[in-house]
């Protein structure tokens, strides 16, 4: 790709929201096609479908942080509801409230690292904008 190619493909406009909800579904932000995931967390080097790389990407410990935020906000506000109408006793709460966040917290993961890395891709971001940081 000649310069002025890249000059012009790099200019382009990213829809913020575009790219975030094809993150959100582990799609490729800029096609919404190909998988942004191979194996579990691990972000596929290249889409396969329109070839954008996607491997200097730097999620880091965000997705963690926010899947924390969620999911402690969520439980809270079940559990509180739980205290206020079911006379549970202690252990049964508890063990209600553990399995609540385990399966929130493993079924939000991919989600907002995939939000993360098509942030990232939208605000052309550790190198999605063409140059390195």
């Amino acid at each position: 790709m000649n310069a002025a190619a890249k000059e012009v493909l790099y200019n382009e406009e990213r829809s913020v929201k575009q790219a975030l909800a094809r993150g959100f579904r582990s799609k490729c932000p800029a096609c919404g096609k190909g998988k942004l995931f191979g194996k579990q967390l691990y972000v596929v080097d290249n889409c396969g479908e329109c070839g954008e790389e996607l491997h200097h990407h730097r999620a880091d410990d965000l997705p963690a942080y926010l899947n924390i935020f969620v999911v402690g906000h969520v439980v809270i506000g079940i559990m509180m509801v739980l205290m206020g109408y079911l006379s549970l006793s202690l252990w049964p709460l508890t063990f209600l409230t553990v399995f609540i966040s385990l399966v929130a917290a493993f079924s939000l993961m991919r989600p907002l690292k995939g939000v993360v890395v098509g942030a990232q891709w939208a605000f052309r971001m550790h190198g999605f904008g063409g140059n390195d940081d």
